[in-house]
């Protein structure tokens, strides 16, 4: 699929078949997702589309990891800190193909968490633009990163008698977005 198939202009995402989310080892064992339900998202489509731009603001509060002791703990002071730090913000600052198939790209952005902003690269792959039932026009995208959380002042850590620690370092975001042209 090619970029090319997006229109000029405003798009929004559709919150409602998006999700932005994340994974982190526990305990070096095993994987926990969550998920936040509250985001929100608007994207500048350009000519040429890889000049576009992007700006994502996600309600730290609203993490989810299906275990709420788990959650409210995330909350707090030892991870996102939700009181001093109510938003994660996202803001491209480019674009790059990322493969001969013209489906692949890199999204340079700043990424905002805690506090702190440090460039990242998204893996991007663009699934394509249809028509929804009700006559707009409408855009999927995957994307995920690693990143470093102590990078962003995360900091927690619990080592463990065996070795290793509660919380692994790496963390992926996955994103899976829908746009809805304005």
């Amino acid at each position: 699929m090619s970029l090319d198939q997006l229109t000029p202009g405003s798009w929004t995402i559709d919150a409602t078949h998006s999700s932005i989310g994340f994974v982190a080892r526990h305990m070096m064992l095993t994987k926990v997702r969550g998920r936040f339900s509250d985001f929100t998202a608007s994207i500048e489509v350009a000519d040429p589309p890889q000049n576009s731009t992007v700006f994502a603001e996600v309600q730290m509060a609203s993490v989810s990891t299906g275990e709420e002791g788990r959650d409210t703990h995330l909350r707090t002071n030892d991870f996102f800190d939700v009181e001093n730090h109510p938003t994660m913000t996202l803001r491209s600052t480019g674009f790059d193909s990322a493969g001969d198939d013209g489906d692949d790209f890199v999204m340079h952005a700043d990424l905002t968490i805690k506090g702190t902003t440090l460039p990242v690269d998204f893996e991007l792959e663009f699934a394509g633009v249809g028509q929804d039932p009700w006559g707009g026009t409408r855009a999927g995208f995957t994307a995920s990163t690693t990143i470093n959380r102590k990078d962003f002042g995360v900091k927690f850590d619990a080592p463990l008698e065996t070795g290793g620690v509660l919380v692994g370092d790496k963390v992926t975001i996955e994103l899976d977005i829908q746009l809805v042209k304005a």
